[in-house]
């Protein structure tokens, strides 16, 4: 069932510029979004990928009813968001990573029961949601704890709980893991594939870390100025536009980067000690029985080309559509 829908999305904004020169004003147009749709199942959890002012931001502004579109329709959970509908409001939940929506100045739990009070949450639910959330999160002590206290980390640890409080039924979430360090980011992976597990809630995420769309999201949509480029999985975006297998052999002697050297094959390269050489499918097993005969088997290993590569390229428009 379609819980999210967008058909024909444009968002301009108008930027007024001043000349010193000629003491005038202009007006310039751009183009966060343009004609982006797209459909989105309840329960999916979807990565929503594009370079800094892709409009991606926009875009999931435009979808909580944030912001209304220049022109185009929407619907998410069967409401127009920009009419910002109080039901409409209180099935959804929005946290970006450079925003806070708790109180500076209070503890961590006293912004909760503000937020059960303001969401009529039962007085039992939120005990459960509350307590479950705190001990998957492991962040007992940080409930008495102010959030001007607290490090990026852990503020984002309270910032999710608080967005999930009220039970929402779709989620935005923008850069969640920005700025953490690799514990706290994987801390939060893991808990946001259990309540998406748990909750069956829908969930859109915008990231720059691969590992958080690599591990969350079996569906992604790319977008690059503001059209979008790719919709599908991370599988078939691979087969599609980086069908290549990538070889690395660690190099342990002058003898062996020699070697490596003179493989029968253009595209290869050192990197450190390393080599590694992209092949494509046709040529895998000329080029493999090569590398397996000149090296030894723990130090070679044969991958798909990572997936910031892949994108990379369609940024750069090196692959045509």
């Amino acid at each position: 069932m379609n819980i999210i829908t967008a058909k024909d999305i444009s968002k301009n904004f108008n930027k007024r510029k001043f000349s010193w020169r000629n003491f005038s004003f202009s007006e310039e147009e751009n183009i966060a979004v343009s004609n982006l749709s797209l459909e989105i199942n309840e329960g999916e959890f979807v990565g929503f990928l594009g370079p800094n002012g892709a409009g991606k931001t926009t875009f999931l502004k435009i979808l909580s009813g944030i912001i209304f579109p220049t022109s185009g329709e929407a619907r998410v959970l069967g409401y127009v968001p920009w009419e910002k509908n109080h039901d409409f409001l209180r099935q959804i939940a929005i946290v970006m990573g450079q925003k806070n929506q708790l109180w500076w100045d209070l503890p961590a739990i006293d912004s909760y029961k503000l937020l059960e009070e303001v969401y009529d949450i039962k007085k039992t639910r939120f005990k459960q949601n509350l307590d479950g959330m705190v001990s998957l999160l492991n962040m007992e002590k940080l409930l008495p704890k102010r959030l001007r206290d607290m490090s990026l980390g852990e503020r984002m640890k309270c910032e999710l709980v608080a967005c999930l409080l009220h039970d929402p039924k779709v989620i935005f979430l923008d850069e969640p893991t920005i700025g953490l360090d690799v514990v706290s980011a994987q801390n939060i992976r893991n808990f946001l594939k259990e309540i998406n597990k748990e909750r069956g809630c829908t969930i859109i995420l915008t990231s720059h870390y691969m590992a958080d769309i690599e591990a969350l999201c079996p569906r992604i949509i790319i977008i690059n100025h503001g059209k979008k480029i790719y919709d599908g999985s991370i599988s078939k975006l691979k087969e599609e536009y980086s069908p290549e297998k990538r070889i690395e052999i660690f190099l342990n002697s002058v003898e062996e980067k020699t070697k490596f050297a003179h493989i029968n094959t253009k595209n290869k390269r050192f990197f450190g000690n390393k080599g590694i050489i992209t092949v494509s499918k046709a040529e895998l097993g000329t080029v493999a029985k090569e590398v397996f005969d000149s090296f030894k088997i723990e130090n070679i290993s044969i991958s798909d080309p990572e997936i910031e590569e892949t994108i990379s390229k369609i940024f750069l428009q090196k692959i045509p559509r």
